[in-house]
Protein backbone atom coordinates (compact mmCIF):
# COMPACT_ATOMS: atom_id res chain seq x y z
CA UNK A 1 0.00 0.00 0.00
CA UNK A 2 1.42 3.43 -1.02
CA UNK A 3 1.32 6.65 0.82
CA UNK A 4 1.73 10.25 -0.60
CA UNK A 5 2.22 12.92 2.10
CA UNK A 6 1.12 15.87 -0.13
CA UNK A 7 1.61 18.00 2.84
CA UNK A 8 3.06 17.62 6.17
CA UNK A 9 3.08 21.00 7.72
CA UNK A 10 0.83 22.88 10.53
CA UNK A 11 -1.23 25.76 10.99
CA UNK A 12 0.41 27.63 7.76
CA UNK A 13 2.80 27.12 4.58
CA UNK A 14 6.20 27.81 4.75
CA UNK A 15 8.63 27.68 1.81
CA UNK A 16 9.32 24.04 2.63
CA UNK A 17 6.15 22.41 4.03
CA UNK A 18 2.33 23.23 2.80
CA UNK A 19 -0.33 22.15 5.66
CA UNK A 20 -1.19 18.37 5.95
CA UNK A 21 -2.75 16.06 3.48
CA UNK A 22 -2.26 12.46 3.12
CA UNK A 23 -3.28 10.55 0.04
CA UNK A 24 -3.30 6.24 -0.30
CA UNK A 25 -3.90 6.70 -4.14
CA UNK A 26 -4.13 3.10 -4.46
CA UNK A 27 -7.85 3.32 -2.73
CA UNK A 28 -8.86 7.35 -3.52
CA UNK A 29 -8.48 7.72 0.52
CA UNK A 30 -7.33 10.66 1.93
CA UNK A 31 -6.72 12.39 5.11
CA UNK A 32 -7.10 16.18 5.88
CA UNK A 33 -7.50 18.05 2.83
CA UNK A 34 -4.66 21.28 3.46
CA UNK A 35 -2.95 23.70 1.00
CA UNK A 36 -0.75 20.93 -0.39
CA UNK A 37 -4.13 18.86 -1.78
CA UNK A 38 -3.49 21.62 -4.90
CA UNK A 39 -0.97 18.68 -5.63
CA UNK A 40 -3.26 15.59 -6.08
CA UNK A 41 -4.26 15.74 -9.76
CA UNK A 42 -0.92 14.29 -10.52
CA UNK A 43 -1.11 11.37 -8.09
CA UNK A 44 -4.15 9.91 -8.72
CA UNK A 45 -5.06 6.68 -9.50
CA UNK A 46 -8.51 6.90 -8.77
CA UNK A 47 -11.16 8.98 -10.19
CA UNK A 48 -13.48 8.68 -6.95
CA UNK A 49 -11.97 9.91 -3.30
CA UNK A 50 -13.18 9.41 -0.16
CA UNK A 51 -11.71 12.60 2.14
CA UNK A 52 -11.77 12.07 5.60
CA UNK A 53 -10.95 15.21 7.86
CA UNK A 54 -9.75 15.40 11.30
CA UNK A 55 -11.73 18.64 12.30
CA UNK A 56 -12.55 21.78 10.69
CA UNK A 57 -9.17 24.22 11.28
CA UNK A 58 -8.48 26.08 8.52
CA UNK A 59 -5.32 24.80 7.29
CA UNK A 60 -6.94 21.03 7.39
CA UNK A 61 -9.96 22.07 5.10
CA UNK A 62 -8.81 24.93 2.90
CA UNK A 63 -7.93 22.51 0.15
CA UNK A 64 -11.44 21.35 -0.15
CA UNK A 65 -11.46 24.89 -2.51
CA UNK A 66 -8.62 23.55 -4.79
CA UNK A 67 -10.62 20.64 -6.41
CA UNK A 68 -13.03 22.06 -8.71
CA UNK A 69 -10.66 22.02 -11.79
CA UNK A 70 -9.88 18.40 -11.48
CA UNK A 71 -13.96 17.67 -10.84
CA UNK A 72 -14.43 19.92 -14.00
CA UNK A 73 -12.04 18.70 -16.43
CA UNK A 74 -12.63 14.49 -15.46
CA UNK A 75 -9.71 14.05 -13.78
CA UNK A 76 -12.17 13.59 -10.31
CA UNK A 77 -16.08 11.91 -10.60
CA UNK A 78 -16.79 12.06 -7.22
CA UNK A 79 -15.38 12.97 -3.97
CA UNK A 80 -17.14 12.08 -0.75
CA UNK A 81 -16.12 14.51 2.14
CA UNK A 82 -16.81 12.24 5.25
CA UNK A 83 -16.18 13.75 8.83
CA UNK A 84 -18.35 14.53 11.82
CA UNK A 85 -21.69 16.65 11.76
CA UNK A 86 -19.72 19.70 13.32
CA UNK A 87 -17.13 19.83 11.14
CA UNK A 88 -18.95 18.94 7.98
CA UNK A 89 -21.74 22.16 9.09
CA UNK A 90 -18.51 24.48 9.67
CA UNK A 91 -17.19 23.80 6.35
CA UNK A 92 -20.74 24.10 4.22
CA UNK A 93 -21.48 27.00 6.04
CA UNK A 94 -18.33 28.90 6.11
CA UNK A 95 -15.77 27.50 4.20
CA UNK A 96 -18.30 27.82 1.27
CA UNK A 97 -20.26 30.14 2.53
CA UNK A 98 -21.07 32.50 -0.91
CA UNK A 99 -19.04 35.21 -0.19
CA UNK A 100 -15.75 33.25 0.39
CA UNK A 101 -16.18 30.63 -2.65
CA UNK A 102 -19.34 31.05 -4.92
CA UNK A 103 -19.03 27.76 -6.84
CA UNK A 104 -19.32 24.72 -4.61
CA UNK A 105 -17.32 21.65 -6.04
CA UNK A 106 -20.13 18.72 -6.45
CA UNK A 107 -19.16 16.58 -2.96
CA UNK A 108 -21.18 14.38 -1.06
CA UNK A 109 -20.93 15.23 2.33
CA UNK A 110 -21.24 11.85 4.86
CA UNK A 111 -21.93 12.13 8.41
CA UNK A 112 -19.05 10.21 9.84
CA UNK A 113 -20.51 6.90 11.22
CA UNK A 114 -18.64 3.87 13.80
CA UNK A 115 -17.49 1.99 10.51
CA UNK A 116 -17.03 2.93 7.19
CA UNK A 117 -15.96 0.80 4.01
CA UNK A 118 -12.80 1.28 2.10
CA UNK A 119 -11.26 -0.12 -1.51
CA UNK A 120 -9.52 -3.40 -0.78
CA UNK A 121 -11.81 -4.81 2.18
CA UNK A 122 -10.43 -2.19 4.07
CA UNK A 123 -12.64 -0.91 7.45
CA UNK A 124 -11.80 2.33 8.65
CA UNK A 125 -12.74 3.40 12.04
CA UNK A 126 -12.28 6.67 14.53
CA UNK A 127 -11.44 8.23 17.76
CA UNK A 128 -12.03 11.73 19.77
CA UNK A 129 -8.67 12.95 20.31
CA UNK A 130 -8.01 16.16 22.97
CA UNK A 131 -7.71 19.27 20.54
CA UNK A 132 -9.20 23.08 20.92
CA UNK A 133 -12.46 22.35 19.14
CA UNK A 134 -11.98 18.84 18.96
CA UNK A 135 -10.19 16.66 16.29
CA UNK A 136 -10.53 12.89 15.18
CA UNK A 137 -7.99 10.11 14.57
CA UNK A 138 -8.50 7.50 12.39
CA UNK A 139 -7.57 4.20 12.10
CA UNK A 140 -7.84 1.85 8.78
CA UNK A 141 -7.09 -2.38 9.13
CA UNK A 142 -7.05 -4.63 5.94
CA UNK A 143 -6.73 -8.07 5.79
CA UNK A 144 -3.05 -8.13 5.56
CA UNK A 145 -1.81 -4.28 6.99
CA UNK A 146 -3.18 -1.48 9.17
CA UNK A 147 -2.36 2.38 9.74
CA UNK A 148 -3.37 4.95 11.85
CA UNK A 149 -3.47 8.84 11.16
CA UNK A 150 -3.15 11.09 14.40
CA UNK A 151 -3.40 14.39 13.89
CA UNK A 152 -3.92 17.65 16.26
CA UNK A 153 -3.96 16.31 19.48
CA UNK A 154 -1.58 16.24 22.86
CA UNK A 155 0.05 12.67 22.96
CA UNK A 156 -1.62 11.52 26.15
CA UNK A 157 -1.26 8.21 25.55
CA UNK A 158 -5.42 7.91 26.18
CA UNK A 159 -5.80 6.40 22.29
CA UNK A 160 -2.55 3.74 22.84
CA UNK A 161 -4.70 1.09 22.68
CA UNK A 162 -6.51 2.31 19.10
CA UNK A 163 -3.57 2.53 17.67
CA UNK A 164 -1.72 -0.41 19.33
CA UNK A 165 -0.28 -3.04 16.83
CA UNK A 166 -0.64 -1.09 13.27
CA UNK A 167 1.89 -1.46 10.66
CA UNK A 168 1.98 2.30 9.87
CA UNK A 169 1.56 5.76 12.79
CA UNK A 170 1.17 9.01 11.00
CA UNK A 171 1.22 11.00 13.92
CA UNK A 172 2.00 14.92 14.36
CA UNK A 173 4.81 16.42 16.13
CA UNK A 174 4.37 20.01 16.17
CA UNK A 175 6.87 20.70 18.74
CA UNK A 176 10.63 19.19 20.14
CA UNK A 177 10.73 18.81 23.34
CA UNK A 178 11.92 22.18 24.30
CA UNK A 179 8.78 23.46 23.32
CA UNK A 180 6.91 21.10 25.54
CA UNK A 181 5.31 24.16 27.33
CA UNK A 182 3.61 25.05 24.01
CA UNK A 183 1.91 20.87 23.41
CA UNK A 184 -0.29 21.87 26.67
CA UNK A 185 -1.25 25.65 25.23
CA UNK A 186 -2.00 24.89 21.42
CA UNK A 187 -3.41 21.09 21.84
CA UNK A 188 -0.49 19.91 20.39
CA UNK A 189 2.09 17.46 20.28
CA UNK A 190 5.72 16.95 21.22
CA UNK A 191 8.54 14.96 20.60
CA UNK A 192 9.20 12.30 23.72
CA UNK A 193 5.78 11.37 24.53
CA UNK A 194 4.69 10.85 20.38
CA UNK A 195 7.65 8.40 20.27
CA UNK A 196 6.61 6.84 23.59
CA UNK A 197 3.32 6.15 22.50
CA UNK A 198 4.93 4.36 19.21
CA UNK A 199 7.08 2.23 21.41
CA UNK A 200 4.23 0.92 23.94
CA UNK A 201 1.69 0.90 21.50
CA UNK A 202 3.89 -1.78 19.31
CA UNK A 203 3.52 -0.28 15.89
CA UNK A 204 5.39 -0.99 12.90
CA UNK A 205 7.04 2.19 11.16
CA UNK A 206 6.56 6.11 12.89
CA UNK A 207 6.08 8.87 10.60
CA UNK A 208 5.84 12.35 11.96
CA UNK A 209 3.74 15.05 10.13
CA UNK A 210 1.92 18.74 11.08
CA UNK A 211 5.34 20.05 11.76
CA UNK A 212 5.95 23.61 12.92
CA UNK A 213 5.54 26.04 10.16
CA UNK A 214 8.44 28.31 12.15
CA UNK A 215 10.92 25.61 11.49
CA UNK A 216 12.16 25.10 8.07
CA UNK A 217 15.25 23.37 9.46
CA UNK A 218 16.70 20.06 8.72
CA UNK A 219 15.66 18.28 12.38
CA UNK A 220 12.86 20.32 14.03
CA UNK A 221 12.01 17.66 16.12
CA UNK A 222 15.19 15.83 17.49
CA UNK A 223 15.53 13.05 15.49
CA UNK A 224 18.09 11.18 17.03
CA UNK A 225 16.61 11.70 20.30
CA UNK A 226 13.31 10.41 18.77
CA UNK A 227 15.33 7.29 17.30
CA UNK A 228 17.05 6.18 20.54
CA UNK A 229 12.87 5.87 22.13
CA UNK A 230 11.69 4.15 19.07
CA UNK A 231 14.02 3.23 15.81
CA UNK A 232 11.98 2.83 13.30
CA UNK A 233 10.86 7.04 13.09
CA UNK A 234 10.67 9.43 10.16
CA UNK A 235 9.90 12.91 9.56
CA UNK A 236 8.23 13.37 6.18
CA UNK A 237 8.82 15.80 3.82
CA UNK A 238 6.09 16.80 1.09
CA UNK A 239 5.83 14.71 -2.00
CA UNK A 240 7.60 11.95 0.54
CA UNK A 241 6.12 8.45 -1.27
CA UNK A 242 6.18 5.15 1.45
CA UNK A 243 4.90 1.51 1.25
CA UNK A 244 3.79 -0.19 3.90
Amino acid sequence: MRVVFLGTGGYHPNERRHTLSILLPEVGVVFDAGTSLFRIADCLESRDLQIFLSHSHLDHVVGLTYLLVPMANGLLERVRVIADQKTLSAVQQHLFSTGLFPVVPDYEFESITSETNVSQNGILTHIDLNHPGGSRGFRVDWPDRSMAYITDTIADGTYASFVAGVDLLIHECNFPDRMAEWSETTGHSHTTPVVELARDAEVGRLILVHIDPEDASDDPIGLEHARSIFPNTDVAEDLLEIDF
